[in-house]
């Protein structure tokens, strides 16, 4: 998007990146009041039930018939959530992130501010985190290297909050740790390896920067 084609940052540009950050955040997943419908997979719902509790994806499927099911069950998440995101980026909110997220994000894991709602996405869902940065980087909002920064956070611990919430139970009986220790520890592991992916980008850049200028002296002479 071309700076002139930036929309200004008005009430409603923050408005709508509070309201988009509830939806992906999951802070009312659990909510039994009207709450709820700010909840992303809320809004998405489910299948309806077939035959014996099961949907159309079924059970003890393998192979590649359950990878395309399973891939088909992704579909109705993913479209919601990028028409969402359209509808709010008219309105400001990708800018009004990028003024909100960009002195955190930047020092901390060296992406920009624009991708902070993926950043919070990426705590409860890690397809729909996937196409948001897919979204950004083809937009130009962020660099190769910084989606693959980026992408080496997301990779390790992927939707760290609802897979630590989904798999509490069989975790109960081996780890001590509270649930929200559990999740501390495991943020900073995933930001240990992103930080490792920006130095090894930032080294092999010099390199190829001193590589370019010494052939450019090579040429010159």
């Amino acid at each position: 998007m071309e700076a002139k084609d930036k929309p200004k940052l008005t009430w409603k540009s923050w408005l709508s990146l509070f309201v988009l950050i509830i939806l992906f955040s999951g802070i009312f997943e659990n909510s039994d009041t009207p709450l709820r419908a700010l909840d992303l997979n809320a809004l998405t719902g489910k299948f309806g039930v077939i035959a014996d509790g099961l949907d159309f994806t079924g059970a003890d499927g393998t192979g590649a018939n359950a990878g395309f099911l399973f891939a088909l069950s992704l579909l109705p998440i993913t479209a919601l959530s990028m028409g969402i995101l359209d509808v709010v980026e008219e309105l400001g909110a990708m800018e009004a992130a990028r003024k909100l997220f960009s002195p955190i994000l930047k020092p901390i894991w060296g992406i920009p501010g624009s991708a902070g709602v993926a950043f919070i996405a990426s705590f409860t869902s890690s397809d729909v985190t996937a196409v948001m940065t897919k979204k950004l980087y083809e937009e130009g909002q962020i660099t190769d290297d910084e989606r693959t920064i980026f992408a080496s956070y997301q990779y390790s611990s992927s939707a760290v909050i609802g897979n630590v919430i989904s798999t509490q139970a069989p975790l109960l009986p081996i780890i001590l740790w509270p649930m929200g220790a559990v999740i501390v520890a495991l943020v900073m592991f995933k930001t240990l390896g992103s930080t490792a992916m920006r130095l090894y980008i930032r080294y092999k850049n010099r390199e190829m920067t001193k590589a370019e200028m010494q052939k450019k002296e090579g040429t010159q002479k």
